[in-house]
Order: C-alpha cells, then structure tokens, then sequence
C-alpha cells in the first residue's frame, strides 16, 4: 500500500518533470527523435522518424485532469506515408468534442470516466493511458470513442540501477500492447517489432527489455494456440461430403471424403468408400468447398501475422525479410504449435548502405561480405535472398552467382540505378512488386529507394501502351529466364485506390469489427495523391491490372502475396486477380499450387492428395463462382489440426459478423 501512494503521489507532480529527447529506431537502427517537454499542466511532444522516404511527422499537445484523463489534446502533421494529419479533442463545458480525419464525435460528460484515444499520437501517450489507468478503480476506463482499456502488470526488471516495469494494456489492439514505466510511473520505453522509442540511457539495455517483452509475448501466443488449435480425438480426422477443388486440372469432384492421420493426408475417395473410423473425429461439410490451403509469398511475420493467416486460410507463407534471429524463433513456434502461424519459406534480406538503405543490420558493400551474408542464410535453412533498394547493383552478379551454388533463390526489390532487365540478367530470379517491371520502361527514374517507385509508377501506368515491341520484347525475356512475379497486387491498390481517411479497400469488410486501436490504424495507409495528378493516380490501379493479366497470358509466372495486412490482405488479392480478368479457378491454382511449384514443395504441398501435409481449408461457399466467397472461411486445418477462424477472430477481440 505504500509502494502504491508514494507511485500515484508521483504520478500527481509530474508535471514539474524535465523536458527530454527520446531516440526512435526501427529494428535497432537510428530513425529519429520523440522530443517530450512537460510546461506547467501541458505537455508538448514532437515526434519524427525516417524511413526510406516515408516516416510520421507529428506535433502534439495535450492537458489532463488529476486523474490522467485528457482535457485537451491537439496534433498536426504528417502520416507515415506523409498524408496531412490534423485533429483536436476537448473537454469543457460538460461536453466532450473530437474530430480528425477518420471521426468526429460529441457527447455529454458524464460521471463514468472516459479516456480519449486519438486517431494518431505519439508513442509517450501511450504512457500517459498507462498512467492513467494506474489511477482508475481497478486499473479499467472507458475509451473515447469506444471501447474499454484495461492494465496488468507483468515484471520489474533492475537495470542501469533502476526499477523498469512491464505493464500491459488490453483493449487497444489484436494482443495486448506493452508499455514500460518507471517507479515513479515516468515513460520509461515504448517497444514494438517494428519501432523502439526509448532515452539515450535505456539503448544499452534494449536489448534486456525486448527480451522480456518478447518472453509475454510468447507466454500469451503459446495460450492462444493451446485453446485454440485442436488435434482430432485418436489423432485420426475423416472430413466427408465436401466438394474438393483440385487445382492440377481446375477440376472439382463432387461427395468427397479425406482420412487423414495426424499431420498427413492418407486417402481420398468418394464417400461411400470411405468408412467413419473406429476412433477420431468426422467432419460432415455439408457439400462446403475443399480445397489446398492458400500461400501468401510475401509477408514480413510480427505480432498476430500468423494468426490471421490461419484465419483466413493461408497455412503456407513466405516472409520476405526480417529481424532474422527473431524470426527464426518465431518459425520454430509455429512449426512446434506454441504460435499459431503457418508454414513459413524463408527470405533473407541483403541491403546496400546509405541514409535510405532499409531497416536490416545486413549491409553490404564489398564482394566479401555479400558471399559471407549468403553463407549465413543458407546454413540457417533460408531458401531465397531477398535483394534490397539500395544494394550496389555490381554486387548482384555474385551475389546471384553464391546464391545458386548455394541452392537458394534471389529475388527483390530492383535496386536503385539498376533496371528490371538489367537484375534479371545478373541472376534474379524473382521480382517484388510490379511497379519495378513499369520502371523498366522509364530508366530516367533510377532513383528508387524512395517513394518515387510509387509515385512515379501510378503517374505513368495509366497511359504505358502494352501492345508497343519494347514491352513484347520484355517478357519475352521473362519467359526466356523463367523470372517469377510477385506482383502485391493489394498493396498498389491499398497506396493507389485508397484513401488516407479510410481503411485500404482489403479490409474494408471487417475493419468495423475490430478493437478500437486497430480499427483506427487501419484507416490510412494510402499515399497522398501530388495535387494535379489525381487522373493519373484513377487510372493507376486499372492499368495494373491490365499489366498482370497480359502477364498471365504470355506464361509469365505470377505468385499471389500481399506486403500487407496479413489474411484478409490475401483475400483481397484474388480479388484482384479475377478483376484483371484471371479465371476464378486459375487464380486458385495460383495461390496453392502455383506457389508450391516455385518453392520447392510441390512434393509436399499444394493438393489434397494421399502423401501430402493435411493442409487444406472448408469454404463456407463457392470462390470458383464467386472469388469474394474466399473470404468465408469455416475451417482451417494444418498439419492435421483443426482452427475455428470465427472463434479466433473473437479472441482477438474482433466483434462477430
């Protein structure tokens, strides 16, 4: 009890605290700054990071009351793709006011405290929640404009002779979100896979403090998985009465049944010759679709990517670059059963040097050290090289040359001052997202390795002419070195057709249900379109889609990945892919099959036949009529084990449909 009134008796003279300069990094490498400076009642924050052309840039205002809720909050600035930000919360009068560019708001105030929860903030005020639930009557309050924030706290650690304690708060997102304070209840840390904001005197300890966030981390994926991924009674699973979708002929057989015995599929035949087994489990379909599970060959695996891709059908991935020790780990859970997540092919990334070189401590700039990072990955199991945007296009060549004697893949982005032709020729075997095959036709453009390969590509897709020689000639020398696509259809429609205020087209369907958090980071996203050229930027996405389907047509291999919300991301990409034009059942065999092949594990994966690893989904619909049924996922099963995608969804605080 006194250790609890000397905190809050701290919490109440905060105000008198110094100002102070935070360090942001992302995945350990310097980005920018948080500058957090307390006057008097109010509280001033600036906060700006760069990343490879991109990063927020916010100013940030706000009061509180004794209890830590906020009187008064203002901000301005940019997003992380630089789209104008401005909003204000008040409260006065007996009255609570919001507005910013995805709500507005007003209501009484009433005697039930309510915290306010900005659309866009700095990390400190996630502190400043933390606090001020510290205060509330069982560490609960109400969020403005909805929901409910709770805290818990986990451990306190000693280190550089202080007390830094883990809490965490739950409501705001898909898991919890962690936040550490000091004794005095001071923001000590705000930590997440992707951004660190910590003080100067903290970065020696980083490392300590990922650790044990990462261990609650694990603690709370490990009791997720172990209610919510079921291995059938006797280890013996019988799924009958299903329609099952084969993707080798687009063929689909009708009253279908499947044994499968622990993680391996051992028959499939019709009904009547398969008899229900002495013991296991039998699964009636009810005449629902069966079929492969789906791929997504490019994500980057943090928080619940795993999870909502067994939601959403997706049991075999690719992530496409990393923190590599992190995601080693993570891979070994997900195959072990102590994370939900899917099968996972593993890229590693290879990047240049540079102010806008990526976010990797893998930095290149010598022949030595390029043979010495492919080494590293391939004795690690990685089966591709990812080739970054800032990577010294005379590297490439060896680096292609090692990583074919070494049997991976290479792959990437195209790097800056280098053409599509130009990487294909040194020993890519594999391009990252078709804008670098548009920029092809434009080598005026070399620099890359900002948002120029975006901005550039929507203002002059429209008008590219696919019927001109030069572009005949062009895939004519895909086809001639068998160079493998992987076009994130869903990303260029979610920069390109999107809209800041809103959430990208993909996830429209289910953003509504998701916790506040969540839902209100999912509204952005889209690159704000140059004034003058919003014609261009319409006619973006269309002729995109004109280009992956004249693709598909000439045999170029095309593999659907997303670079974007995990799951529901993928949905959205076949969607995408019949809307250029692609037959239903083709787009399919492109996001089972198709990936399969590629990858190296068509032995393995890729049909539901006898032999094969039980990864397969039940369809609550008909995807080969209608692509948007993809979306009803009732099943999934990997490796013989069963996910309820509803359940899940609920437990991750998404509301029911």
């Amino acid at each position: 009890m006194k250790k609890t009134t000397m905190l809050l008796a701290a919490l109440l003279l905060m105000g008198a605290a110094q100002a102070r300069e935070d360090k942001v990094q992302i995945h350990g490498q310097a980005a920018g700054t948080q500058t957090v400076d307390v006057a008097a009642a109010t509280t001033t924050v600036d906060y700006r990071y760069a990343d490879r052309g991109r990063g927020d840039q916010l100013k940030a205002s706000w009061t509180l009351d004794e209890k830590g809720l906020p009187l008064r909050y203002e901000a301005r600035g940019l997003d992380y793709w630089h789209a104008p930000i401005e909003e204000r919360f008040e409260a006065a009068g007996g009255r609570l006011s919001w507005h910013n560019r995805v709500d507005r708001g007003e209501q009484a105030q009433t005697a039930t405290p309510a915290f306010y929860l900005p659309a866009n903030a700095p990390p400190e005020y996630q502190a400043v929640l933390a606090r001020a639930l510290l205060k509330a009557p069982g560490h609960k309050l109400a969020l403005l404009p909805g929901g409910e924030a709770s805290l818990r706290r986990l451990q306190t650690l000693q280190l550089n002779g202080q007390d830094l304690t883990l809490y965490h708060i739950a409501g705001l997102d898909f898991m919890p979100t962690p936040i550490w304070l000091h004794a005095d209840g001071s923001t000590a840390a705000v930590l997440t896979d992707w951004l660190e904001t910590l003080p100067p005197e903290l970065l020696a300890v980083r490392g300590q403090l990922m650790a044990a966030q990462d261990a609650a981390a694990q603690a709370w994926h490990a009791e997720l998985a172990r209610t919510h991924l079921r291995t059938p009674a006797g280890g013996t699973l019988l799924i009958r009465n299903a329609r099952l979708f084969d993707p080798r002929d687009l063929s689909v057989r009708e009253r279908v049944s499947v044994r499968i015995v622990g993680d391996r599929i051992v028959q499939v035949d019709e009904d009547a010759k398969l008899a229900a087994p002495a013991s296991g489990e039998v699964i009636d379909a009810r005449g629902r679709l069966l079929m492969p599970g789906l791929w997504d060959v490019h994500q980057h695996f943090s928080g619940v990517d795993g999870v909502f891709d067994l939601i959403a059908g997706v049991t075999s991935a690719r992530d496409m670059a990393n923190d590599n020790e992190a995601l080693l780990a993570r891979v070994r859970r997900f195959d072990a059963g102590t994370e939900l997540g899917p099968r996972v092919v593993l890229a590693g990334i290879m990047e240049g040097t540079g102010p806008l070189a990526g976010p990797t401590d893998v930095r290149i700039d010598s022949v030595e050290k390029a043979l010495a990072a492919v080494d590293w990955y391939a004795d690690r199991g990685y089966e591709q090289i990812k080739i970054y945007s800032s990577y010294p296009p005379t590297l490439i060549a060896p680096t292609a040359e090692r990583a074919h004697a070494r049997g991976l893949r290479v792959s990437g982005h195209v790097p800056a001052y280098a053409t599509a032709r130009q990487f294909i020729e040194a020993g890519a075997d594999e391009i990252q997202h078709l804008n670098f095959i548009l920029l092809n036709f434009f080598p005026e453009f070399q620099e890359t390795r900002g948002k120029d390969r975006y901005t550039v590509a929507a203002q002059k897709i429209g008008a590219f002419d696919l019927d001109q020689p030069r572009f005949a000639e062009f895939v004519a020398l895909l086809r001639r070195h068998g160079t493998v696509l992987d076009p994130t259809m869903v990303t260029l429609e979610g920069l390109f057709s999107g809209e800041p205020a809103k959430a990208a087209p993909a996830l429209r369907p289910v953003v509504q249900r998701f916790p506040i958090v969540a839902r209100r980071q999912a509204l952005s996203g889209a690159v704000a379109v140059p004034a003058g050229h919003e014609a261009d930027y319409a006619k973006a996405l269309p002729g995109f889609l004109r280009m992956l389907k004249r693709l598909h047509e000439a045999g170029v291999p095309l593999m659907p990945g997303t670079d974007a919300f995990a799951g529901y991301s993928l949905h959205r990409d076949l969607e995408l892919y019949v809307q250029a034009g692609i037959p239903n059942a083709e787009v399919l065999r492109l996001a089972t099959l198709g990936p399969a092949r590629v990858l190296g594990a068509e032995f393995d994966r890729g049909v539901i036949a006898p032999g094969k690893r039980a990864d397969l989904i039940l369809v609550d619909g008909d995807p080969l009529t209608n692509i948007a049924d993809i979306r009803k996922i009732h099943r999934t099963i990997k490796g013989g084990r069963i996910i309820d995608p509803l359940a899940l969804e609920q437990a991750l605080g998404i509301a029911k449909p």
